[in-house]
């Protein structure tokens, strides 16, 4: 069974990316984002979304495994400012419904939700300029990186809240991931 572990940067959906795991079928845990890499056996990781980016404690640490690693909204934004992208404030702050257009239909996170899909996201902080060897994979008329991907080290990361109710096809982007996580 494929096992993925959530990295807890304190956001507050963090056990619903569980419970969306659990419910197609994989392996999960939550773990603290103080807890060292090499304490943890996955076949993927998830950083979670969080309030800030002063309180992700060793999440950066995970990308430097060799396994799949999907960040949502916050996890997106420490992948990006991690490797030399660009975080900053969005125009359009709390959270919305927003219409997110895919702009790689082959991208093996979201590409097959093209052409577009409806989320649920937060644009208080936003992906700016994406670090080298990623592509913009998504794009909102709100928001510019909606979604990013480097499919070379299998780091991947969209904006919205894949795992709530208000997300549509939300399922579809963790079964994406697993498929990641079970080809390695």
């Amino acid at each position: 069974m494929t096992r993925i572990v959530v990295v807890d940067n304190h956001g507050q959906f963090t056990h619903l990316e569980q419970r969306a795991l659990r419910d197609i079928g994989v392996d999960t845990d939550i773990v603290d984002n103080e807890t060292p890499p090499d304490e943890v056996d996955a076949d993927g990781i998830v950083l979670s979304g969080g309030p800030d980016m002063d309180r992700v404690g060793r999440a950066p640490d995970y990308l430097d495994l060799d396994i799949p690693v999907f960040g949502i909204c916050l996890g997106m934004q420490l992948i990006a400012d991690e490797l030399g992208g660009e975080v900053g404030a969005g125009d359009y702050g709390g959270y919305a419904d927003v219409t997110v257009r895919i702009d790689d239909e082959d991208d093996p996170l979201v590409g097959s939700l093209a052409p577009e899909t409806r989320v649920w996201a937060s644009h208080a902080d936003e992906v700016k300029r994406v670090p080298g060897g990623f592509t913009r994979t998504a794009e909102s008329d709100v928001c510019g990186v909606e979604a990013m991907s480097d499919t070379e080290r299998d780091l991947y990361g969209v904006q919205w809240h894949p795992e709530v109710a208000h997300t549509e096809r939300g399922e579809e982007v963790f079964e994406n991931f697993r498929t990641l996580c079970d080809r390695r």
